[in-house]
């Protein structure tokens, strides 16, 4: 029998259907927070040190006290995963700058942050998405300046998701005066020539935990990685197109604004980076348990 998912909110364990946060909470007011996505295989966090590692530059990069140590997350996310089911999970976490007594735009002083997660199934995608490839449209990037933030204030992605999802699409690839920088929810790789091009990070855009994953991967294939600026024709004359995430993992897309990528199928470099991607997962449960 599943479980009643439960769930934490500043130091009480509660059902998740009970949680509530104050009307002031200003990451409700103002989205003035940040949030951490962890993979969850078979009970065991994927890269935890990596994702706390960006939960800490988000938290740093707006000016929240960092209200955990990486022990005292690690201890949170192995509890918020015993107590959940399956086995295949992502815990979500969310740090707000907390509740004021008024609304004002100033950061408040005395202020505890506001510290939810919890813990939902694995998204895992079906097999036959896999084989035949996903469906993805392009969209002007019109969102904020600072993407390498992993803010909660994700209207412009909320928006630019949804474009996709009105046309039947599964992701949203976005441009900014004609370069690419990521997608609405993904990071995305252009392969040319057997060569796999990631466009350099930079305030612009979210480091996903698999970015540097990827180095790991493209090395264990043999395949070359090189990050450079990638134009909105090399996009748009790919031989293959990746999207990553930690739900994602490596999906291929094979249709882009309505015309095929490629030969309009999953391509040998995605499918290779896939298989690795599948054997750094049993590695590192492996060493989890070792």
């Amino acid at each position: 029998m599943t479980r009643d998912a439960v769930c934490h909110l500043d130091g009480d364990w509660l059902p998740l259907a009970q949680a509530r946060v104050p009307v002031l909470d200003r990451g409700f007011l103002f989205g003035d927070g940040v949030y951490e996505v962890v993979p969850v295989y078979a009970r065991r966090p994927f890269r935890l040190a990596e994702h706390l590692a960006r939960l800490r530059r988000s938290l740093r990069a707006v000016e929240i006290a960092e209200p955990l140590s990486d022990a005292g997350w690690a201890e949170l996310i192995a509890r918020l995963v015993r107590d959940n089911d399956p086995d295949d999970q992502c815990v979500y976490i969310q740090v707000t700058r907390g509740a004021a007594p008024r609304r004002d735009h100033a950061f408040p002083k005395g202020v505890a942050p506001t510290v939810f997660a919890y813990s939902f199934a694995f998204p895992h995608l079906s097999a036959e998405l896999r084989a035949r490839g996903a469906e993805a449209v392009t969209l002007p990037d019109q969102r904020w300046l600072r993407g390498h933030i992993k803010s909660v204030s994700l209207l412009g992605n909320v928006l630019a998701r949804q474009a996709s999802a009105a046309q039947g699409a599964h992701e949203t690839v976005l441009i900014r005066d004609g370069w690419l920088t990521e997608a609405s929810a993904s990071n995305v790789w252009v392969v040319r020539g057997g060569v796999l091009l990631c466009p350099p990070m930079d305030q612009l855009k979210l480091e996903g935990v698999r970015v540097a994953l990827f180095d790991e991967l493209a090395a264990a294939c043999g395949v070359a990685l090189h990050r450079r600026a990638i134009a909105e024709w090399e996009l748009r004359c790919a031989d293959e197109l990746l999207l990553s995430s930690a739900t994602k993992e490596v999906l291929a897309v094979t249709r882009l604004d309505g015309r095929a990528v490629g030969d309009g199928r999953p391509g040998p470099v995605g499918q290779a980076l896939y298989a690795a991607y599948q054997a750094a997962k049993g590695a590192g449960a492996a060493e989890a348990s070792a």
